[in-house]
């Protein structure tokens, strides 16, 4: 998931974004009710984490003008108001869940995944699957011949993103725009470093190798060879 983290608090807001990536998902940052708003506007995010009180602008207003401009985008409002009064008003400001502070990590996630599930279309895969490799993107868990493997952060986004366009050859900069967020050629080999540990967690071991290279144009997922 992509989200959006609106904390005004830089020491919880840095240990949120370093929390969610951990946890194989994306996380932005804004300090202020003004910035987070404008981000949110013009970003696509997937969950829009929002403390009630931020400085220029607070987290009711910011909820508020999203809802007016017809932005749906999933809402989890944090607060340290934790009355049922205050849970309500969060709520009917157009906040989709309510977690009062302090919490448990473990309980945010929870509540934010669940909040995906709810806005995902029903249209939207949440499960791919090539041969026997399947990836179920609600519970993060990749399986291959009912084997389960274990995937550092980035080597999920990028075996998700590969089985996202299955059969497709993914280019580099395909790769380096949609999983790492770059907009530039690094100069590194760090494509090279995740494909590698990727293909020898998906394929050593297995009969037929999923993850293939294709000279000089990129990288496919693929039952059977390109």
């Amino acid at each position: 998931m992509r989200v959006l983290v609106i904390e005004d608090d830089r020491e919880t807001a840095q240990f949120l974004q370093k929390s969610l990536k951990e946890s194989g998902h994306s996380a932005d940052l804004a300090g202020d009710g003004e910035t987070g708003l404008a981000m949110a506007q013009s970003g696509t995010y997937d969950i829009l984490i929002v403390d009630r009180m931020l400085p220029r602008l607070d987290g009711l207003t910011v909820v508020k003008t999203l809802r007016t401009e017809g932005n749906r985008t999933a809402v989890l409002i944090l607060s340290a108001l934790g009355d049922v009064d205050d849970r309500v008003k969060g709520l009917r400001a157009g906040g989709d869940d309510y977690l009062t502070k302090p919490y448990a990590y473990t309980e945010l996630l929870a509540r934010i995944e669940a909040l995906a599930r709810r806005s995902i279309p029903e249209e939207q895969e949440t499960r791919y699957a090539v041969g026997d490799l399947v990836l179920d993107r609600l519970s993060h868990r990749v399986t291959r011949a009912g084997e389960s493997i274990q995937l550092q952060p980035r080597e999920y986004r990028l075996l998700e993103y590969l089985m996202k366009n299955a059969g497709q050859v993914v280019t580099r900069t395909m790769l380096l725009e949609n999983v790492w967020d770059y907009h530039f050629d690094p100069q590194t080999n760090v494509i090279d470093v995740h494909v590698s540990r990727l293909r020898s967690k998906i394929d050593k071991g297995f009969d037929k190798p999923l993850l293939h290279t294709v000279r000089g144009a990129g990288y496919m997922v693929r039952d059977g060879a390109v």
